[in-house]
């Protein structure tokens, strides 16, 4: 008779007392691929595959022939070399990241996992890497209790298993700026010039790859000044990946 691992066996006896509840919808959620999205909503979650904008991640949608210039990176001048998405921020994906990132909801990093290691692209993408995540400010991150793109970094490396890439916090925070949320691409811009700084000390490879992780890949201005400081810093073979872009 095979038996549950205890680990198990307790998340089990816990939901038949209390049944987790739909991200997106507040429906009960059956057992199934997903534990904080139902069997209805779950369809909803747009997972990006190939082809993609590879400065963004964000999907082209019908016949790709040669270059093609897309709108949510347009005149964006990456200082990396390329990115990928797991997700659109809409709908389920949407509410996953605010409930992790505004809400404590930390239980949803298990299906921020199950959906980044259903991603066979983005897992060979991060392969031989060291991840770096985003820093917040130290002030937002007292308040907040973590940083929640060093939690998906982990959700991330978790979800890699055997081929699992380090996380590294080589960057800080420096400024203390606002939520970008209500700003258009060149004022956030000018708002994150310098907010980012390589923290003293951190050891540096020139000759590793490096990726940069966030939650959301919106106009790529906070990505691309904490890529800018990273390079400032000595990393020179940089990459970025995002849980969601929207």
């Amino acid at each position: 008779m095979n038996r549950l691992p205890a680990s198990d066996l307790l998340r089990t006896l816990r939901d038949l007392v209390f049944p987790p509840s739909c991200v997106s919808c507040g429906g009960l959620c059956e057992d199934h691929e997903l534990r904080h999205v139902c069997r209805k909503c779950a369809p909803l979650i747009f997972r990006v595959k190939e082809p993609h904008c590879l400065t963004c991640g964000h999907p082209f949608f019908g016949p790709v022939a040669g270059d093609r210039i897309c709108p949510h990176c347009e005149g964006l001048r990456p200082v990396y070399r390329r990115a990928k998405t797991v997700t659109l921020f809409k709908g389920p994906s949407r509410e996953l990241v605010l409930t992790l990132k505004y809400r404590h909801g930390l239980h949803v990093l298990e299906d921020l996992k199950t959906l980044i290691r259903a991603n066979s692209a983005v897992r060979e993408f991060l392969h031989d890497a060291i991840l770096v995540p985003v820093p917040l400010h130290v002030r937002k991150e007292r308040e907040r209790g973590y940083n929640q793109s060093e939690l998906i970094a982990e959700a991330f490396r978790d979800a890699c298993g055997d081929s699992a890439p380090v996380i590294a916090n080589l960057l800080q925070r420096v400024v203390d700026s606002p939520s970008q949320t209500s700003f258009d691409r060149r004022t956030r811009q000018r708002r994150m010039k310098n907010a980012f700084a390589g923290r003293r000390g951190a050891p540096i490879n020139p000759d590793q790859r490096y990726v940069l992780v966030d939650d959301v890949f919106t106009t790529g201005s906070t990505l691309n000044a904490a890529a800018r400081a990273l390079r400032r810093a000595g990393a020179l073979n940089l990459d970025v990946v995002t849980f969601a872009h929207g």
